[in-house]
């Protein structure tokens, strides 16, 4: 059974929406981001199974979002990710390319997402993987 994000929980309004490339309104305040090293444990699980555990996340903030947390791929269990022909693009960090989660027979469509060649302000979460933590169960210690 493949699954949409919809599907999984409410999904929140994204100013990268597929296909779109204006910024919304309230990104034309002053916007930044900031990548730093987390300094937390991550773990993030879906349906019963670990996905991914981490000390060396790195931690995005970014003007109007919530922190997201991006993870080395060698932290991630790759093996339950499916490359999507998903992507999206955001003016503050670049084109980003998107995975689905198989887990127990479902699969949820789009659930990662990284920045592989991002543009210069972000070149610190390049290369690296995140979850929607809305959809997940992510745990920070």
């Amino acid at each position: 059974m493949v699954r949409t994000l919809a599907a999984v929980a409410p999904r929140v309004a994204t100013r990268n929406a597929q296909g779109s490339r204006q910024v919304a309104i309230l990104m034309a305040a002053p916007h930044t981001i900031t990548t730093s090293p987390a300094n937390r444990h991550i773990e993030i699980s879906l349906g019963g199974v670990k996905l991914a555990e981490s000390d060396r996340a790195v931690r995005l903030e970014e003007t109007g979002l919530q922190d997201r947390y991006y993870l080395p791929r060698e932290d991630v269990r790759t093996e339950y990710l499916r490359p999507t022909d998903t992507r999206t693009t955001c003016p503050f960090k670049g084109e980003a390319s998107y995975w689905a989660v198989d887990v127990g027979g479902e699969v949820y469509q789009d659930l990662v997402w990284s920045y592989e060649d991002p543009i210069p302000a972000a070149t610190g979460v390049a290369g690296l993987l995140c979850f929607y933590a809305e959809h997940v169960e992510q745990q920070v210690s």
